[in-house]
């Protein structure tokens, strides 16, 4: 096994890398595979920074799940085909972003950062399919 200078590279989005996969009998290899590139997860969240979550007070969590499901949903169906993982922590962002909210539109939970994650993850619980990336079980 050689060593060489260029051991990945991005196209349309994602990282061509070396990375461990699972055969069907459960043995581990290093396998040639495509993740969604940093690249694309920094334009994600900047495009997640650009919306503004927190700042929407006058809206219900219904009315951000509406604006914002498409976009996301698309996102997950494009970058989750292969290593949905390398996706999680962009898409973390957005449970963020929900507890900031959620801290600007109830008065008593201005102060308390974790009672504002508790409401959160309290509605994801009660509405597991709100948001697209609650279905993927990454509530806040």
């Amino acid at each position: 096994q050689g060593s060489y200078e260029q051991q990945q590279f991005d196209f349309l989005g994602y990282t061509f890398r070396p990375r461990r996969s699972k055969n069907r009998w459960g043995k581990y290899f290093i396998n040639f595979t495509p993740a969604m590139s940093n690249a694309a997860g920094k334009a994600i969240r900047h495009e997640i920074r650009t919306w503004r979550i927190n700042m929407r007070s006058d809206k219900t969590l219904e009315d951000l799940a509406r604006m914002f499901n498409v976009i996301v949903q698309g996102w997950i169906n494009f970058y989750g085909r292969f290593y949905k993982a390398q996706m999680y922590p962009t898409l973390r962002h957005i449970n963020e972003y929900l507890v900031r909210w959620a801290r600007r539109k109830y008065k008593r939970l201005k102060h308390h950062d974790r009672h504002a994650r508790q409401f959160v993850a309290a509605v994801a619980r009660r509405e597991p399919g709100l948001f697209a990336h609650w279905r993927l079980g990454l509530v806040p």
